[in-house]
């Protein structure tokens, strides 16, 4: 297992990248599927790597403790070569709570990824509605314990979402996220990536 770092590749203020995905309850979600929330957090993770597994209840609170954000956990990984990635598996970690977003949905041809520079799992943007789109607000770390059997001691996206829904600027600089990286299939791998 190699970690991997986010990169910035979307700047702060930049519309969130769009997409057309499927969800594990058979929906297709785009961005403006979340327009009636106050904030919106994409969350590219997955089910078999420990750094996302590590997560899954940091992200499930988020969603269960502020209903005006939507959490949408998306899952690039080639599931060929990683079958715990695979969308029937997605449905049965929701079906028994492991994973509790918004939203899970499966960028099965990793167009999303390579649109907004994903590179890890986990890799969370943070968006705030301003002109009507959802706008970059905070790319980073969702807190300070950058491996599996670490605890946090700073929650970095608690903050950033308290502000969002608060209607002001996210003050954190970007701070990358530590995970595996994206399992991309064969001809998907941006240049970037290492």
């Amino acid at each position: 297992m190699v970690a991997q770092e986010s990169i910035e590749e979307l700047e702060r203020g930049d519309v969130a990248p769009e997409f057309e995905l499927e969800g594990v309850d058979g929906g297709t979600y785009t961005p403006e599927t979340f327009a009636d929330h106050g904030a919106l957090l994409v969350v590219f993770t997955c089910n078999h790597c420990p750094y996302a597994k590590a997560k899954f209840d940091a992200l499930n609170d988020l969603a269960d403790e502020y209903e005006d954000l939507a959490v949408v956990g998306i899952n690039p990984n080639d599931a060929e070569e990683y079958p715990e990635d695979s969308f029937e598996k997605m449905r049965e970690y929701v079906a028994d709570g492991r994973v509790d977003y918004t939203a899970y949905l499966r960028d099965a041809d990793q167009t999303a990824a390579a649109a907004y520079g994903a590179r890890c799992t986990p890799d969370p943007f943070l968006f705030a509605r301003g002109d009507g789109a959802w706008r970059l607000a905070y790319h980073g770390r969702l807190d300070d314990a950058l491996n599996p059997n670490e605890e946090p001691t700073e929650h970095h996206m608690r903050g950033a979402v308290e502000r969002v829904l608060a209607g002001e600027e996210v003050e954190l600089e970007f701070m990358p996220s530590r995970g595996c990286s994206i399992k991309w299939t064969a001809g998907n791998e941006p240049a970037s990536a290492d």
